[in-house]
């Protein structure tokens, strides 16, 4: 499916519905804190609420809320949103058109039953504005390394002045950002919503993520020793590195269930540089292996890292959010879990 950027929520959350339906689809603005359409079909009325993010989160909300929907559409619902709905008995819908919604009206005794996998949501368009170099920027305010101006952001993340304004200046127009004075040499901007600007990012992170990646046999009983190991050697040979995803996560904010794959970032643009760095730490490419290797995500690199007393690189607590969310429902548990404890 493919929507005008210009439609409103409403209008999505229709058309959507129509997607899934196959059918034309009525639906009234309901006056609230929400933002909520009822929808008529089959005699019946369905309270349906439009999720701007379609998470576990944003899911966890809406059923929480007084007005508790019987049918939740996003652009983008994600695999542990999904089961969520599904487990609370709420219908869900996306703009891809992937739909799940069962209701049986006791009125006229038939069944609504409606299944959809839908098709792949397309690349993210670069020239909306989200960039690598966006992304680095985002790291580097979410973690409080930088603040929202030009030359913090320059000395956190090394991307050049022109990247950085640019950057600062897309986060200000889609309305992360706010000038608090004037412009001018004076001149300041503030972050308007953390957690808008972090779900902004999480999303773009994962439509600008790259395809190129090789998977590593390995078998680690202690992983965090295993990667301090393999570290040493990257560092030996001047190879620069910073795990991510669910070996940051054991750290940053543990949990009991092991989540995979295990990830880790290194530098290079192609396959040939992945295996040398592969080869470098003594790792054998094998299809299927648990630990895969994949290129820096954004121009700064290992700048946007921190390492602990014991060797241990990692990912900031951002891009390891934004990366375990990848790893199916586990993952996004464990992506909440992270959030939960590096904001509270």
């Amino acid at each position: 499916m493919k929507y005008d950027a210009s439609m409103s929520w409403d209008e999505r959350t229709v058309s959507a519905l129509e997607g899934a339906f196959r059918s034309e689809v009525r639906a009234r603005r309901v006056n609230g804190p929400h933002r909520d359409v009822i929808v008529s079909l089959d005699g019946a009325e369905f309270l349906v609420r439009w999720l701007t993010t379609g998470w576990p989160r944003q899911v966890a909300e809406a059923l929480h809320a007084t007005s508790r929907p019987d049918i939740l559409a996003a652009p983008t619902m994600s695999p542990g949103a999904r089961k969520a709905a599904h487990d609370a008995g709420v219908g869900w819908v996306d703009e891809s058109g992937a739909a799940d919604i069962h209701y049986r009206n006791t009125s006229t005794g038939t069944t609504l039953v409606i299944e959809t996998k839908g098709a792949p949501p397309a690349p993210l368009d670069a020239r909306i504005g989200w960039r690598r170099a966006t992304l680095a920027v985002c790291e580097a305010l979410l973690a409080n390394i930088a603040g929202p101006t030009v030359a913090s952001v320059v000395e956190a993340t090394g991307l050049s002045m022109g990247s950085s304004a640019q950057a600062l200046k897309f986060l200000e127009k889609n309305g992360h950002l706010a000038s608090a004075t004037a412009r001018g040499p004076k001149s300041a901007r503030l972050i308007v919503d953390r957690d808008a600007l972090l779900d902004a990012y999480a999303e773009a992170a994962d439509k600008l993520r790259s395809p190129i990646s090789i998977s590593t046999g390995v078998l680690w009983r202690d992983p965090t020793a295993g990667v301090v190991k393999a570290g040493q050697l990257w560092d030996a040979a001047g190879i620069e590195w910073a795990a991510t995803s669910a070996l940051s996560a054991s750290l940053l904010a543990p949990m009991q269930t092991e989540i995979a794959p295990m990830e880790i970032y290194v530098p290079g643009r192609s396959w040939s540089d992945l295996r040398r760095a592969a080869m470098a730490a003594g790792l054998q490419e094998i299809a299927g292996g648990r630990l895969i290797l994949r290129f820096f995500p954004t121009p700064a690199c290992a700048r946007l890292t921190e390492q602990n007393l014991q060797g241990f690189r990692s990912m900031l607590w951002p891009r390891v959010y934004a990366d375990l969310r990848t790893a199916g429902v586990r993952g996004e548990d464990a992506a909440e879990h992270l959030r939960e404890a590096m904001t509270k």
